[in-house]
């Protein structure tokens, strides 16, 4: 028996990725970005055409071989349009729903999964404002969100969103929440996790809101208290990708410097096939050349970040010497997760320094979707066809990490085919 969702607010498809793995079935999603959307029909296409043994078409497709537009004509209308591409609101909500509707058919809902944009109770998003995002619409999409589930009648839901959510006008968007989710007939339960427990190797710490109508009888999984046992190292995720210089690399494709290794195996980044995609430097100017291999250095020789003040002052052009100091970083090969990787990729690649001092570069659009745990076969859309670095990187910085996903999702279907 298949299990359903709905996912809202589905950005790039990390949430609703790591569903799929674990055995659900989309309906449908929601997302308000075209280039995410795009994304999400991509992806639709690959898990149409790999259930449909027409895997090759899709192969074709990352080669270079056949157009966007080609690929889609292999996909049946009805699995395109279940990619909606509107803002959630009163204004779309019918809109909306009636799509959905004619994905759904005359089946029930199994469960709706989704997180609102989370810049309103981002830490970091509140410290930026003036008047700590007080004001901002995006801080109430979590109404929203509660009409879908007062429409939908899901037997679960899972809610996505940064840890800065527990603290955002001190508690006080959290506790309307549980209220308002509790008037539409749920219960909730509020976990704090890291991405590295559910073997991501990124520094990533999430709030995840389970919910269930308490009318079932179900045992609630303690998220928390999942461990995935991990001993590798984000070189595992590197190292057999082909050396590139600051501006080089390929939208479609490259091939792999070296055979797989163990981590990309065992978590299926890695797929099978020796196609690679979207392995694209950003140019960098030869100042911030030069501040990145002495970050690089610093690391190899002492194990020590950068300290912007400890730069030799002609290359210090940042008025702001007080606060940030470790805007330059590198993503060290020798630990065991990275640091978080954010949609602020999508401006500039300082604080994600590749960590061989030779290629002299930040990340690849692919080494942060692997960062992110996304397999390599998974293809960020642009509005038009062709690479769109800065649309891929924004997708991968927001997203949830597939893998994450994955094993949230099993505990769930577990709890469902209990009821």
């Amino acid at each position: 028996m298949k299990y359903n969702f709905i996912d809202l607010f589905a950005g790039a498809g990390g949430l609703s990725e790591g569903f799929i793995q674990a055995g659900f079935e989309p309906i449908a999603h929601v997302e308000i970005e075209k280039s995410a959307c795009n994304t999400l029909k991509t992806r639709a296409a690959y898990h149409y055409l790999k259930s449909n043994n027409k895997y090759k078409t899709y192969v074709s497709y990352l080669k270079g071989e056949i157009s966007r537009e080609e690929l889609y004509s292999c996909i049946p209308k009805e699995i395109l349009d279940s990619v909606i591409n509107l803002p959630i609101g009163e204004e779309n909500n019918q809109l909306i729903q009636n799509q959905i509707d004619k994905s759904l058919g005359k089946e029930m809902v199994d469960l709706i999964i989704g997180g609102p944009p989370c810049q309103a109770y981002s830490l970091v998003g509140r410290s930026r404002s003036k008047n700590n995002m007080e004001g901002d619409p995006r801080n109430h999409l979590f109404v929203q969100y509660a009409e879908y589930l007062e429409k939908y009648q899901p037997k679960m839901f899972v809610f996505e969103n940064v840890i800065g959510l527990k603290s955002a006008k001190k508690g006080h968007y959290l506790a309307e929440m549980e209220k308002l989710f509790n008037k539409k007939g749920y219960q909730i339960k509020l976990f704090t996790l890291e991405a590295i427990n559910f073997g991501v190797l990124q520094n990533r710490k999430r709030v995840i809101i389970l919910g269930w109508k308490p009318n079932k009888k179900l045992i609630v999984p303690n998220l928390e208290e999942i461990k995935i046992d991990s001993t590798f190292l984000v070189n595992d995720l590197l190292k057999d990708l082909p050396i590139i210089m600051a501006g080089e690399g390929k939208d479609k494709f490259l091939k792999y410097k070296s055979s797989t290794t163990d981590y990309l195996k065992k978590h299926s980044l890695r797929n099978g096939i020796d196609v690679l995609t979207q392995h694209i430097a950003r140019p960098h100017r030869e100042q911030d050349k030069e501040i990145y291999k002495i970050a690089v250095e610093s690391w190899n020789t002492n194990k020590e970040r950068l300290n912007y003040n400890n730069l030799p002052e002609r290359l210090k052009t940042h008025q702001n010497r007080t606060s940030f100091f470790d805007r330059f970083k590198v993503v060290a090969a020798d630990v065991p997760y990275s640091q978080t990787v954010v949609a602020h990729i999508a401006k500039d690649g300082h604080y994600y320094i590749h960590p061989d001092i030779k290629q002299n570069r930040s990340i690849s659009v692919r080494e942060a979707a692997r960062l992110q745990s996304f397999p390599d076969d998974y293809y960020f859309e642009g509005e038009k066809e062709g690479a769109n670095r800065t649309a891929a990187f924004k997708q991968i910085g927001n997203a949830v990490p597939p893998l994450m996903a994955k094993f949230i999702g099993e505990e769930i279907l577990n709890v469902l085919k209990g009821i």
